[in-house]
């Protein structure tokens, strides 16, 4: 039992403890981390970034008389704007007040008949 202990005590450092490689061997320990955080930014953030901005834009751009897709799936023609909210012609004589953010796309002209 003594005898294994003083063989541990007389080994050699271990390989790549020297001061120089101490310290490469910590970054190259946080490369996969940063390499993965990459791909994630350049396949899910970005693109949802722009998907954000391109319906920030839409939502800024209706105007009365557009014919609009809701979040739950009404289709009709806006009639009237406000600040926050949006009055959408869904048949003749029937209107609904939705939250602008509701509305997911602009249809072409013409959709509604």
């Amino acid at each position: 039992m003594f005898i294994s202990e003083a063989y541990a005590q007389a080994a050699p450092p271990a390989a790549g403890t020297d001061s120089g490689m101490g310290a490469l061997g910590g970054l190259s320990g946080m490369l996969p981390l940063l390499l993965m955080f990459a791909v994630l930014y350049f396949i899910m953030i970005r693109p949802q970034m722009r998907r954000q901005k391109e319906h920030k834009a839409m939502i800024e751009a209706l105007a009365k008389g557009d014919e609009v897709v809701t979040s739950g799936g009404l289709l009709g023609r806006i009639s009237k704007l406000g600040e926050t909210f949006v009055s959408i012609e869904v048949a003749s004589g029937v209107e609904i007040q939705i939250q602008r953010a509701a509305v997911v796309q602009v249809m072409p002209k013409g959709t509604l008949k």
